[in-house]
């Protein structure tokens, strides 16, 4: 039997959480079984509990580092302020957005499933959303980000909803309509004034 080294074995777990993370997105935590996800890091099942006590465990770590991941490649790398915020908005509803559910972002295509999954998935999904939200009140308010978090979290969820309601439809054009007037509907949300 080869024994690996701690190296190996955190390279091969860090394969399984970013293979998982795209199938998660694409076919759903339901629709994704722990053979497919196995089979797509170029695994068989038994090594699956080397990594992960469950496959709750895993979507739990998955969700968390894709939206770690998220934090860190879409709003910390936008450009600050206000043109920052209307990149984020304008990436993140875009046809090609839309159109790669695997490679975009966890809320629009989680979202619906992890309100019912375990209480410890739930809270990593919390925790990395206000990592999120906290990035983009930095933009909105950078004198005071706090006052700026539940329109922040108000933002990722018209975003959100509106990239779920664009995948689902079957006309291409009104899809594409419905993704330009959430754009609006999001720079109009962020021009508003903050109300408190």
């Amino acid at each position: 039997m080869v024994r690996y080294g701690k190296e190996h074995k955190s390279e091969t777990r860090r394969r399984i959480i970013e293979t998982a993370g795209r199938r998660l997105k694409q076919d759903g935590i339901d629709g994704s079984g722990v053979s497919t996800l196995m089979k797509d890091a170029g695994l068989t099942n038994g090594a699956f509990y080397a990594h992960f006590k469950s496959k709750d465990d895993l979507v739990t770590t998955t969700i968390a580092d894709q939206l770690k991941v998220q934090a860190e490649s879409v709003v910390a790398r936008a450009a600050p302020g206000r043109a920052g915020l209307e990149q984020i908005v304008r990436g993140y509803l875009s046809p090609q957005h839309r159109d790669s559910p695997g490679d975009g972002c966890p809320n629009a295509a989680l979202l619906d499933e992890i309100g019912r999954c375990t209480d410890t998935t739930r809270q990593a999904y919390t925790d990395g959303v206000l990592v999120l939200i906290d990035g983009i009140a930095a933009r909105m308010a950078p004198e005071a980000p706090s006052s700026a978090r539940v329109k922040a979290l108000s933002l990722i969820g018209l975003m959100a909803g509106t990239l779920q309601l664009s995948r689902a439809l079957t006309d291409s054009q009104l899809a594409n309509e419905l993704l330009d007037q959430g754009i609006n509907n999001a720079l109009t949300l962020l021009d508003a004034g903050q109300r408190v």
